[in-house]
């Protein structure tokens, strides 16, 4: 199951077309994206009776638009880990990325005048149902579904002194958080948790991985999470980025205006992200 947010309403993709949900269930299901989460039970058991209709990429928000709760996953590829020459830990370490930050298909960012922003194609995880103290053998059961996303970085922001940097901030200028084009349920994957994702800026290719090296896999990251603070239907987790990173690059590379990012995971498509000055 592929659900999408088109141009603010809650749809299922179906071929190369579209199923508004709201109308096709005759208002039993919500027309609003956010709210769908919260029914995610019923989503999953319709079966929609209606024709899908052609739409246009260019119009899809971010799956998840207006999260109560948005995780971020740092260092969480060892190859990441070695170019940022952090040992990991027992645990992940986990800032936010603020709400506002979040948005979808073919975004334009304005890159923060004087600042060095770099790339992090993520993996990014939806939860579908409220999910406290969760085992991971049974953390894939609460997953809405996955898609693409960017932890776009503005790094003097973030790694400026004194301690503790401000990982928050640096990840949250307006545009900082592309998701998209839509989410896909886990049961349309032939291993959820390992998919090839890339990233290009231009065309060339920066980052190349596979979701299976992550030094905590997405059910660890749900059982390690909701141990301390609930996860909630609608809620993001951003799980990380592979090595490959500008920051750490010889000489160093950040993004700048009128550069084309490409975030392509296997399974659920390319997020498409572009810059312009401030």
């Amino acid at each position: 199951m592929r659900v999408a947010n088109l141009a603010g309403r809650a749809v299922l993709l179906s071929g190369d077309g579209a199923i508004d949900i709201e109308k096709a269930s005759g208002g039993r299901l919500p027309a609003d994206p956010q709210a769908l989460f919260e029914r995610w039970d019923e989503l999953r058991s319709w079966t929609p009776d209606a024709e899908p209709a052609p739409f246009e990429e260019a119009d899809l928000g971010a799956p998840s638009p207006a999260p109560r709760q948005v995780f971020a996953i740092g260092v969480n590829y060892h190859e990441h880990a070695e170019e940022s020459q952090i040992e990991p830990g027992a645990r992940p370490p986990v800032f936010t990325k603020f709400v506002s930050c979040l948005t979808g298909q073919d975004a334009v960012v304005a890159l923060p005048a004087g600042g060095l922003t770099d790339w992090e194609v993520e993996l990014v995880v939806v939860i579908g149902r409220r999910a406290h103290q969760v085992d991971t053998a049974d953390a894939w059961q609460y997953v809405a579904g996955l898609t693409a996303g960017q932890d776009l970085s503005e790094r003097i922001t973030q790694l400026s002194p004194p301690q503790p940097h401000q990982f928050s901030l640096g990840k949250s200028f307006p545009g900082f958080g592309p998701t998209g084009p839509w989410l896909v349920t886990a049961d349309e994957f032939a291993d959820p948790g390992d998919l090839e994702i890339s990233c290009f800026l231009d065309g060339e290719r920066m980052q190349h991985a596979r979701t299976s090296q992550m030094i905590f896999s997405v059910p660890e990251l749900i059982e390690k999470l909701s141990a301390v603070t609930p996860l909630l239907p609608g809620d993001v987790i951003f799980t990380g980025t592979p090595g490959g990173i500008g920051g750490t690059r010889t000489p160093a590379r950040f993004l700048a205006p009128g550069e084309h990012l490409h975030s392509v995971i296997e399974g659920i498509g390319t997020l498409r992200t572009s810059f312009t000055g401030a």
